[in-house]
C-alpha cells in the first residue's frame, strides 16, 4: 500500500530530525525525553529524591529523564495502557489510570505518600478527525489534571501536554484554580508545526 504525503513527510522529518538522533546516541527511548530535560530546566520541576508519578508513560522516555533526576532516594510510579520496558528509580503498573483497580495499584505504591510532581506526556490516538482528536486529548488532560489534584501534595508541581484548540483555554483556566503559577511552554524538542505545548502548573493549592 503506497504511503500518504502525509505519512511520508513524517517519516521523512523524523528520519532527519536532530533529537531522534540525539535520543539515539544518548540512549533515550524517545526523542520526547528532550522536552522534558527542557522544561525541568526552566521550571525545576523535579528534583532528587522526588516522589513523581508519569501518567500515559509508554515507551518510558520520560520515566527514563525523571528516573534519573530523582536518584536512588526518590521514586517514579509511572503507568500506561501499553506494557513499558523496566527502568532504574521507575514502578510501573500497566492500566487505565481512570479505573478504580489500577487507581488504587497506584495509590497502594505511593504508600500514602504524596507526589511531588505529576508528569503528563499522554496523547490520544490519533483518527485524523480533526474535532475528534482534539476532544479526545482534552479528555485525556483533564483526566491528568483531576489525577493531579488527588495525588499532590500542598506546592507540588504540574505538567501535561495540551493540544492548542478547542478547549484550550478553559482548560488552563482550570489549572489557574489549582495552582499558585501557570506557564505555557513549547520546548524547542516540541517540532514547530506542533500544536502541542506544555502546561506547567506550579505551587498546587489543594481546594
Amino acid at each position: 500500500m503506497a504511503r500518504s504525503k502525509t505519512s511520508n513527510r513524517w517519516l521523512e522529518e523524523h528520519v532527519n530530525d536532530p533529537y531522534v538522533k540525539r535520543a539515539q546516541v544518548d540512549g533515550y527511548r524517545a526523542r520526547a525525553a528532550y522536552k522534558l530535560i527542557e522544561l525541568n530546566e526552566k521550571d525545576k520541576l523535579i528534583r532528587a529524591g522526588d516522589l513523581v508519578v508519569d501518567l500515559g508513560s509508554a515507551p518510558g522516555s520520560w520515566s527514563q529523564i525523571a528516573g534519573r533526576m530523582v536518584g536512588v532516594k526518590g521514586r517514579v510510579v509511572a503507568s500506561d495502557i501499553l506494557p513499558m520496558d523496566s527502568l532504574e528509580n521507575v514502578d510501573f503498573i500497566q492500566g487505565d489510570f481512570t479505573e478504580e483497580s489500577v487507581f488504587n495499584q497506584i495509590m497502594d505504591l505511593l504508600g500514602g505518600s504524596q507526589a511531588d510532581v505529576v508528569i503528563s506526556d499522554m496523547a490520544p490516538n490519533i483518527s485524523g478527525v480533526a474535532v475528534v482528536d482534539q476532544s479526545s486529548s482534552m479528555y485525556l488532560v483533564e483526566l491528568a489534571l483531576d489525577m493531579a489534584r488527588n495525588v499532590l501534595k500542598p506546592k507540588g508541581d504540574f505538567v501535561a501536554k495540551v493540544f492548542q484548540g478547542e478547549g484550550f483555554d478553559d482548560y488552563v483556566k482550570e489549572v489557574r484554580t489549582s495552582f499558585e503559577k501557570v506557564v505555557i511552554r513549547k520546548p524547542d524538542a516540541s517540532r514547530p508545526r506542533s500544536r502541542e505545548v506544555y502546561v506547567v502548573g506550579k505551587g498546587f493549592k489543594p481546594q
